[in-house]
């Protein structure tokens, strides 16, 4: 059975850095756009991060523009979340999730296939 095992979440302190992976087995990353949203209760998935197969595209939402970035390993079936300048408002739960062209990466309904998520908590 295909799913996504996201790792390397952690408790940190302000300022320092994580990075989070997300593997694929049984399922490929070729051909799928990938990203890492966070949960918002009562609410769609809040995003994060992606990045587009067809072109290599990235996209961040703004309040981790120019501290994350997003990457792809095509032969590792891996991808990255490099998180710098970690901020305690960053502590989250972070899941990635892959799919075949997405219509809006930004948007969680277009996204089928989900990790289980990777607990990052940073302290100030």
């Amino acid at each position: 059975q295909a799913y996504l095992l996201e790792s390397g979440g952690g408790l940190v302190h302000a300022g320092r850095s994580l990075r989070l992976s997300c593997a694929a087995s049984g399922r490929t990353f070729l051909r799928y756009d990938i990203a890492w949203f966070l949960p918002a209760p009562g609410k769609a998935r809040e995003f994060v991060a992606a990045i587009r197969w067809i072109d290599g595209s990235t996209y961040y939402t703004d309040s981790v523009k120019g501290r994350f970035t997003i990457s792809r390993d095509n032969v590792k079936n891996t991808m990255y979340l490099q998180m710098n300048s970690l901020k305690p408002e960053d502590t989250a739960v972070y899941y990635c999730a892959q799919d075949l062209r997405v219509t809006d990466v930004t948007m969680e309904s277009d996204y089928d296939y989900w990790g289980q998520g990777t607990q990052v908590t940073v302290s100030s």
